[in-house]
Order: structure tokens, then C-alpha cells, then sequence
């Protein structure tokens, strides 16, 4: 083996042993996080949501692009009709992508002075999957809707 000069120390050259460990590290911290979420990984999210309740469709409007040709930042608008009263009014809405690393991927909170259970955002999505929305009523009642999306290039990291 060569001594390393004094340039190669300075620049705090690897030997090989220590660069195959870097190596070996990144496969297995990359093998460890799976690029997509499972179906039941989104179930569970929408399950500590809800409580376990059943969630049934509802008056949910999603507007998403059909076809998204960069996943970074796919523009989504949400809108449940609701009279937004204190007694009958939209508390909580969840968005899940059942495609992405983290499926959870926001949740609002709306009060009486919202005037509309209304959001509009970019999300990241990772591949074509679906958006899932589901919504909490003050009454302990929950709403959902879904919508597809056909990912060209994911955001994710994909």
C-alpha cells in the first residue's frame, strides 16, 4: 500500500475499506426506505384520522390535473360544501397519497370564521396514485372523495 501525500491527507482522502462501508451504508439506509407506501400504510393514516369510523362519500370537490408532467409541485384545490355554522360545519380535512414515501401528506383545520372549507396548495407526489381526501364534520361524521393522478416524472425523489 502507498502512503498517502500530504495533499490527499489534507483533502481527508478515503481508503477503501472506508469508502465501501460509505457504500454499503447508503444501500442499506436506501433498501430501508421504501420509495412507496404500502396500500395499508395510507389505510393507517386515514384510520387514526377517523378514530376506525367509516368514512362515506361525501361533498367533496378535489381539482387536481389528470395528468401531472413534474409530481413537485401538482397544484390541488379542495372544497367541501358546508354551511360553516358552529353547529353544522367542516373541523378537518386530510389529504393522503397513497403512492407517496409518507402518504400523509397535510391536514386543515377550519373554524365558523373560515366562511368555506376551502384549500388550494401544491403537493409532492411520488408516481400515478391516488389523492384521497376525507373530512371531519363537527358532529364526528366523516366524508371522502379520491381522485387519480397520472404522474409523469414523480417528485419524490423518483
Amino acid at each position: 500500500m502507498v502512503a498517502p501525500t500530504a495533499k490527499e491527507k489534507k483533502m481527508g482522502a478515503l481508503s477503501r475499506r472506508a469508502a465501501l462501508a460509505l457504500g454499503l451504508g447508503t444501500a442499506a439506509a436506501l433498501a430501508a426506505d421504501p420509495a412507496r407506501a404500502t396500500p395499508g400504510e395510507a389505510d393507517e393514516a386515514i384510520g387514526k384520522f377517523t378514530g376506525g369510523k367509516a368514512a362515506e362519500p361525501g361533498p367533496i370537490t378535489i381539482d387536481l390535473p389528470e395528468i401531472a408532467e413534474n409530481g413537485t409541485a401538482v397544484p390541488l384545490t379542495v372544497t367541501v360544501e358546508s354551511p360553516m355554522t358552529a353547529s353544522d360545519r367542516i373541523t378537518d380535512v386530510l389529504v393522503v397519497a397513497d403512492g407517496n414515501p409518507n402518504p400523509r401528506v397535510a391536514t386543515f383545520r377550519f373554524t365558523p370564521m373560515s366562511g368555506r372549507a376551502e384549500v388550494a396548495t401544491r403537493i409532492r407526489l411520488n408516481a400515478t396514485e391516488n389523492v384521497i381526501v376525507v373530512a371531519r364534520t363537527g358532529d364526528g361524521r366523516f366524508f371522502t372523495a379520491r381522485k387519480e393522478v397520472k404522474v409523469t416524472i414523480g417528485g419524490c425523489g423518483g
